[in-house]
């Protein structure tokens, strides 16, 4: 695993325990099929959340959150449908939300949650 990966999957690994943090219930990481792939999904309560997180070691090129264009939230929208539907929960409510993680050199962490953002 290259490095960008292991800092993707840190950034990712803060965010879940995040969302367990708040009592949401990890469902699925990683998942992939050919139209692409959502980081994490979660439960909260009645919702399914479908989450991309995006992690950086700096915002010099940026807010990490930026690099989630409109053409990949209406992606994300498609893999959350496909997933609730190979995993039979159709017409449940659901939300797409982003969070960026940036690690700076010194080790800190600032971590911005978004949710619903479509």
């Amino acid at each position: 695993m290259g490095s960008k990966q292991v800092l993707g999957r840190f950034g990712e690994d803060i965010v879940a325990t995040l969302v367990q943090g708040r009592g949401g219930e990890l469902l699925d990481r990683n998942w992939r099929v050919k139209e692409g792939e959502i980081d994490l999904v979660a439960r909260e309560k009645e919702t399914y959340l479908f989450i991309e997180v995006k992690t950086r070691r700096s915002r010099a090129w940026g807010d990490p959150l930026e690099a989630i264009t409109p053409i990949k939230l209406r992606r994300l929208h498609i893999l959350a449908r496909i997933w609730l539907r190979i995993n039979c929960l159709t017409g449940v409510p659901f939300r797409i939300d982003c969070a960026s993680v940036v690690i700076d050199r010194n080790g800190d962490i600032d971590i911005d949650y978004r949710s619903g953002v479509i």
